[in-house]
């Protein structure tokens, strides 16, 4: 039990990991093939899609994930096929609904963004078409995803791994092939490439259903075996599972929306706070945008956690129910100490190099030195937000969603009030250092409630993690000397850019080589990667 829930936790990690860098890289040669206006215009379309999709699905897939691990633990799983066969209705109709308005709504958003009147940028009748193009997407990711929360819930995390890496390949195939026939072979416009890039939401949420559609038919003798020989086989009424399954659902909308809303505050707070600070609207305008873009570097490490969140919940929401406190203790350190692995580094390494890697990420003409001294404060919030995200996930595994939802809203208020008051004092460091605490706050009352709810003990937990901080200590002080090493060396002539290239590529590998080197020897670490291994074989 604990190797497939340790394995599992593993894939599907990896697999969101690579899914987001993959999304993160094909930024460069996409911009590159259209443009900044291009950029932009794809930006409109995946604006109000964004907020629709997270509306069409409402929290369902990792509701229905947490649903089935329950029923199947009580040994009723023909209420998990009869939720997947409801839900995929659902996420059709309410995908449909989406789709349609959307659709509708394009020539009116299109208007809000770039005005009626306005020929210096892109025209209205271009957003309106990316727009209208993106809208195809929502009739098939959101059943697509309800597929994909019940095999977590299942506690099956291949075929949700490789569909998540499928469909984000094929997604930027899509986008990157499409763009350049478009441009280079069709001799197409700009917004006709933006066109076919923001379709491919569409193909990739297709292949990712059908990956997960043939993984369920590949299964379908297993499952059904499981539905006829299960000792509870009761049929539950359709209203109650849709009732219980939207009092998961809520939570998981809420906490998804925890780390929008506190980039909200900034967003609508950041420019007045500044300007009566004494600086100009320009100034406070840029320190807005360069937070935003630090926030993007942060969010690479921070899929880790949302990863780990996805496949714990089903394996302590099973834990749980069957009452085996002493398992769930053993998952939630076992998963903290994994995710503390790579988290804490990535932190930490991302602050000591936040100048040499913002300047090769965005280039040295966005504002290199701000954006060094944002992303040094800001990096190590990835560490903070990986912590709220895995506590948030072990607090709806343990039934603890009312606390949870509480928790989240005393480190909002926290947020708002410190944006208020430390702006004045610590000027740029303030917004940052207001997050910090917020979420702290939230991590503090989560840990709280874990403990009061399942016992669990921090001792255990403290004393593996102390090896992983000394590593990263180590790490630290290596990456910090290399790049110093590699700045003095450096010729002038190579210039800030590819200076800054040189500098983050020789110190991240100088970095990993010793920081791995080191996992391997620390007895905790090493311990969790071989019961990997050894599944992994035996699977």
């Amino acid at each position: 039990m604990q190797n497939r829930f340790i394995r599992g936790t593993f894939f599907l990690t990896a697999a969101t990991l690579i899914s987001k860098v993959l999304g993160f890289i094909y930024i460069i040669p996409f911009t590159a093939l259209v443009g900044t206006q291009g950029f932009a215009l794809y930006g409109y379309a995946y604006g109000p899609y964004t907020i629709l999709l997270s509306i069409s699905t409402i929290g369902l897939p990792l509701a229905v994930s947490k649903f089935v691990a329950k029923y199947n633990e009580l040994g009723n799983y023909r209420a998990g096929l009869t939720l997947l066969k409801y839900g995929i209705c659902l996420m059709i109709l309410s995908g449909g609904i989406s789709f349609v308005l959307l659709y509708v709504l394009a020539p009116y958003l299109a208007e809000a963004v770039v005005g009626a009147n306005e020929s210096s940028g892109n025209k209205v009748e271009d957003v309106q078409s990316v727009i209208r193009l993106v809208s195809f997407a929502l009739m098939i990711i959101p059943a697509m995803s309800i597929f994909r929360g019940y095999f977590q819930g299942s506690q099956s995390m291949g075929p949700s791994a490789m569909s998540t890496v499928i469909e984000q390949v094929v997604r930027i195939a899509f986008i990157l092939v499409g763009a350049y026939l478009i441009i280079h072979v069709f001799e197409g416009t700009v917004a006709n490439a933006v066109g076919a890039a923001v379709f491919a939401a569409f193909a990739g949420g297709a292949a990712a259903f059908c990956v997960l559609l043939f993984s369920f038919i590949k299964r379908r003798g297993v499952i059904k075996r499981q539905r006829d020989e299960s000792p509870d086989n009761e049929n539950l009424p359709i209203f109650s599972i849709i009732k219980e399954l939207i009092g998961y659902a809520i939570p998981f909308v809420i906490t998804g929306l925890a780390i929008p809303v506190y980039q909200n505050i900034d967003i609508f707070t950041i420019n007045e706070l500044f300007v009566s600070a004494g600086y100009t609207l320009g100034e406070a305008e840029t320190i807005n945008s360069v937070m935003r873009m630090s926030l993007i570097l942060v969010m690479v490490p921070l899929s880790l956690a949302t990863a780990f969140g996805m496949s714990l919940i089903p394996e302590i929401t099973s834990s749980f129910t069957r009452g085996k406190a002493k398992e769930v203790n053993s998952q939630i350190s076992q998963s903290m100490l994994i995710m503390m692995f790579f988290t804490l580094p990535a932190g930490i390494g991302l602050s000591i190099l936040a100048k040499p890697v913002y300047a090769m990420i965005f280039g040295t003409g966005n504002s290199p030195e701000l954006g060094g001294f944002i992303l040094q404060w800001y990096a190590p919030a990835a560490i903070v937000l990986a912590l709220f995200t895995l506590t948030a996930a072990i607090m709806q595994g343990i039934d603890q969603q009312k606390q949870l939802i509480a928790g989240i809203a005393i480190g909002v208020l926290v947020k708002i009030l410190l944006n208020l008051t430390l702006v004045g004092s610590l000027e740029v460091a303030g917004p940052i250092i207001a997050t910090y605490l917020g979420f702290s706050v939230s991590i503090l009352f989560n840990v709280y409630r874990i403990k009061k709810g399942v016992g669990f003990k921090m001792a255990p937990f403290l004393h593996s993690l102390r090896e992983v901080a000394l590593l990263v200590i180590v790490m630290g002080l290596a990456v910090w000397g290399v790049k110093a090493l590699v700045e003095l060396w450096l010729p002038a002539s190579f210039g800030d850019f590819y200076g800054s290239v040189i500098i983050s590529i020789i110190s991240i590998i100088a970095g990993l080589l010793v920081y791995l080197g080191g996992g391997v020897r620390i007895r905790s670490v090493r311990n969790l990667f071989i019961s990997i291994k050894n599944d992994s074989f035996s699977a």
